[in-house]
């Protein structure tokens, strides 16, 4: 049999901890692969590590093709419902996931402004006459968050480096102080990592003691103006990386 394996779906969930890798492999060398690969086509949707495995082993496995799948925005609706209904998923990966799904039935909504469309819990997005994934209660309940908490991660999305997402996937820092630290410039939040926990907390308290200051302080026209001017800026940026996303479908 023919499958192939789809660099952008490979990646389109986080990989598998060392330790999660581990256990898989010996679960298929003690019990075999008893979940079948779910395809799509040829395209392999479900199953990467087991797929990667059993051929490493040379084991027997089953395939199941997923037939309602009409284009890859089903198939990530798809994918994002499977890894939303897994426990071992962080909140942190939960929110990444139900963000995902909103941008998605937000951009069908967009091409079928007269249909609402709506999550199924297992399945590609369907019309069933109810509103889109767009509420911040609604997210958090996708993701079985709090709505604090899909903020937080909203914030972390904009403007965290790189190593500070990093840092809270390893467990380093937390989502509510990864979002504290995130308002800080890249050099910053790179170097707060780079120091490890302690520093991490320390500058995520100076933030905080910082908005605290200035919370009981009035604020001057300048920094009014400044303000402005970042939100701005902010807002300019969502809407470019909005259009790029929208191109791309």
């Amino acid at each position: 049999m023919n499958i192939t394996v789809n660099e952008e779906l490979l990646a389109y969930i986080d990989p598998l901890t060392p330790d999660e890798l581990d256990a898989l492999e010996r679960s298929l060398l003690t019990e075999g692969c008893r979940d079948a690969l779910v395809l799509w086509g040829d395209v392999l949707v479900d199953g990467h590590n087991r797929y990667t495995l059993c051929r490493k082993h040379g084991l027997a496995f089953n395939t199941l093709q997923n037939t309602s799948f009409k284009s890859m925005d089903d198939v990530h609706l798809w994918m994002i419902d499977q890894h939303l209904g897994r426990r071992s998923v962080s909140d942190f990966q939960r929110g990444v996931l139900a963000l995902r799904k909103k941008d998605i039935l937000g951009t069908r909504q967009q091409v079928l402004p007269n249909e609402a469309i709506t999550p199924s819990d297992n399945a590609p997005a369907v019309h069933q006459g109810a509103a889109p994934l767009t509420s911040r209660d609604a997210l958090a309940k996708a993701a079985r968050i709090s709505s604090n908490t899909i903020t937080q991660i909203e914030k972390i999305q904009k403007s965290a480096a790189p190593e500070l997402v990093a840092a809270i996937k390893s467990g380093t820092i937390s989502i509510n102080a990864a979002a504290t630290v995130a308002s800080l410039p890249i050099e910053k939040q790179v170097a707060a990592v780079a120091g490890g926990k302690k520093e991490l907390q320390q500058a995520a308290r100076q933030v905080r003691e910082t908005r605290a200051v200035a919370r009981t302080e009035p604020e001057s026209l300048e920094g009014v103006i400044a303000r402005l001017k970042q939100t701005i800026t902010e807002l300019t940026a969502e809407n470019t990386a909005l259009k790029a996303r929208l191109s791309e479908r």
